[in-house]
């Protein structure tokens, strides 16, 4: 598209592109959007190096014309966006692109993959959040990401800081630590366990190297036996046991019980194991103090993708005026214009409709609410605030927030509409 663009003369001009999803997964009632921090990160580094300019020369794949053109890139538009952590619905412009043609339409397998991945993660991620009670910091009970073996290398690593946005407590991922500053923790695998000759020579190598504190794993052989000697060895101040298969409720029941009557009332227990939404909320009851979620999270619990796209709504025509443009294909159709979308609220507060309006304000059309749209980039320049550990709790504040300003069955996990409806005005 940029080779044939720059032949035909129409590679400079202005252009508009906006990312949104059609639809939510099915069932969903709501997106989260999750993923901005890492693709402004990319963006500052989005260039064409000397390797992959000559891999594109090699194969023939652009012409000499074009590879200048790459050679040099840089954006220098504009993109607006709403905040990381903020809560979508069907057609919300999550994102604006503005510039030329060329440099816009290079980013769109980026920006997609980013977006889709990581706002995919976030949403089933709140959902789980949400079935446990809320964030630890709201009072609910602590969720712990852990489902780095259950993806690729690079995308475990995004879906740690995706959880992060959404109120996951810590991450098993030191990568996303690093990165992002998000908190880390780890417990043994069972293959420490088996490792020893007995599972008491395992549990004292643990507690003697990290202090009775730590988290013993008691179900790789007799959980009962396990519990047993885990306090035996730890005593009153052992921290936590971890189970990790069967029935996690009936065993939550038992060592609880169990617990208590060794004297270690105040020894956690933390439950892991395919954990989603639904099995977080089947637990609600148990005596359980913390999730430990993989799998599922990582691979957006059934929704991998978030189904966002990239689309041109605005151009410049050959005089130089921007007009809009949309496409009409059967169930793919898109609305033209360069968009605002606001949040209606009612007297208390709450979420009423997501309203939108093309190369208008809302406010001309009669409609009023919170503004949804930041500004992300202006002019090529990424604004501050929006990348690292300080976008990481940016993000999740802003989450938290809008979480808050939702109607209360946003809270449901069973199938339902979008909890507000989009209002195109």
């Amino acid at each position: 598209m940029l080779q044939a663009a720059l032949r035909s003369g129409a590679a400079d001009r202005q252009c508009t592109f906006e990312v949104f999803a059609r639809r939510l997964p099915q069932g969903r009632r709501f997106g989260v959007v999750a993923g901005t921090g890492r693709l402004l990160e990319g963006l500052e580094a989005f260039r064409y190096g000397r390797d992959e300019l000559d891999f594109l020369a090699e194969r023939g794949i652009v012409d000499d014309t074009t590879l200048d053109f790459l050679a040099q890139y840089r954006f220098s538009g504009d993109i607006t966006g709403y905040a990381e952590g903020e809560v979508y619905v069907p057609n919300s412009p999550v994102l604006q692109v503005t510039g030329t043609f060329a440099e816009a339409c290079l980013l769109e397998t980026f920006v997609l993959s980013v977006l889709n991945h990581d706002s995919a993660v976030a949403s089933a991620g709140a959902r789980m959040v949400m079935a446990a009670g809320g964030s630890a910091e709201a009072g609910g009970r602590p969720c712990v990401e852990m489902g780095s073996r259950r993806t690729q290398e690079f995308s475990a690593t995004a879906a740690a800081r995706a959880a992060a946005v959404v109120g996951f407590s810590a991450t098993s991922n030191l990568e996303a630590g690093r990165s992002w500053g998000v908190p880390t923790l780890g417990t043994a695998a069972h293959a420490f366990t088996l490792l020893h000759d007995t599972e008491e020579e395992a549990f004292t190598a643990q507690v003697d190297t990290f202090g009775p504190g730590t988290t013993l794993l008691v179900d790789t052989y007799d959980v009962e036996s396990a519990v047993r000697k885990a306090v035996e060895i730890a005593g009153p101040e052992l921290g936590a046991v971890r189970l990790d298969s069967g029935d996690l409720v009936a065993q939550a029941h038992d060592v609880r019980k169990l617990l208590d009557s060794l004297g270690n009332t105040e020894t956690r227990i933390i439950v892991s194991s395919d954990l989603d939404e639904f099995a977080i909320a089947g637990l609600a009851a148990a005596p359980v103090d913390a999730y430990g979620v993989g799998t599922r999270l990582v691979t957006g619990s059934g929704a991998p993708t978030a189904s966002m796209v990239y689309k041109l709504v605005q151009r410049q025509d050959g005089t130089g005026a921007a007009v809009p443009v949309e496409k009409s294909s059967p169930n793919k159709a898109s609305a033209g214009g360069r968009k605002q979308a606001v949040r209606g609220l009612d007297d208390d507060g709450r979420a009423e409709a997501e309203f939108i309006a093309a190369d208008k304000t809302v406010a001309e059309a009669g409609y009023s609410g919170r503004e949804l749209q930041v500004p992300l980039v202006i002019r090529g320049s990424v604004q501050p605030g929006n990348t690292g550990a300080e976008g990481v709790l940016r993000a999740a504040r802003r989450h938290r927030d809008s979480l808050e300003e939702l109607p209360a069955v946003a809270q449901r996990l069973s199938e339902g509409e979008p909890v507000i409806p989009t209002v195109f005005v």
